[in-house]
């Protein structure tokens, strides 16, 4: 591969969005060593930027430093999804119910038509995910809480180092499928209580599908 370019982003974001999209379609396993001076030479870069860029991922929990021994693609215990997946369910719940609350009448067809890409998308589940994961962000950013918005992307990133996903269980597509259409019927319901509950529910359920 040749040097990355500087622009539009600093070489080291590029870098750490490279590596990431690589830790996320496994090319680089859980618990696997990261190899600096071969990546740096991969890349056409010196070690400067691509150690800025193990930081970055560092931060988000995707990479491990350990002393002497360099960076790790980070293993998730079950635990540590456990306590993800809780996190999340309070967050997005919680930004549910105030979409369920405040939504204008464009955002909640914005959210119906995302909810009928889904339903069109239940026969291919790379799609499905996408489309999934694009939902639960524009519900995020309805919500309109910045904070909550970089926890739950920050979380969402530890959750994607799981090497069993959920969604890829047997039947467990169809089931958050039927998750979602609860949870859009609340939410159009203009019901914040009703939302949150579906919504946790949703996240309780992938969990016990997860481990």
């Amino acid at each position: 591969m040749s040097a990355l370019s500087l622009a539009p982003r600093a070489l080291y974001e590029e870098v750490a969005e490279l590596l990431r999209q690589r830790i996320f379609n496994r090319e680089l396993e859980p618990g696997s060593w990261i190899d600096e001076l071969k990546i740096a030479e991969e890349y056409g870069i010196s070690r400067t930027p691509l150690r800025e860029a193990l930081k970055v991922l560092a931060a988000e929990g995707l990479v491990t430093m350990k002393v002497r021994r360099g960076a790790y693609v980070t293993e998730v215990s079950e635990k540590d999804l456990a306590d993800v997946y809780h996190l999340l369910a309070l967050l997005e719940s919680d930004a549910a119910s105030v979409v369920a609350e405040r939504a204008s009448d464009a955002q909640r067809a914005e959210l119906q038509a995302l909810h009928a890409e889904l339903e069109a998308a239940a026969t291919d589940r790379d799609r499905f995910f996408a489309i999934n994961e694009r939902f639960h962000m524009r519900v995020l950013e309805m919500a309109d809480n910045r904070w909550r918005q970089q926890m739950v992307a920050d979380l969402r990133k530890v959750m994607k180092l799981n090497r069993h996903n959920s969604l890829f269980k047997t039947g467990r597509l169809n089931e958050s499928l039927a998750e979602h259409r609860a949870v859009m019927s609340a939410l159009l319901a203009r019901d914040p209580g009703q939302t949150r509950q579906r919504m946790q529910e949703h996240f309780r359920n992938g969990l016990e599908a997860a481990t």
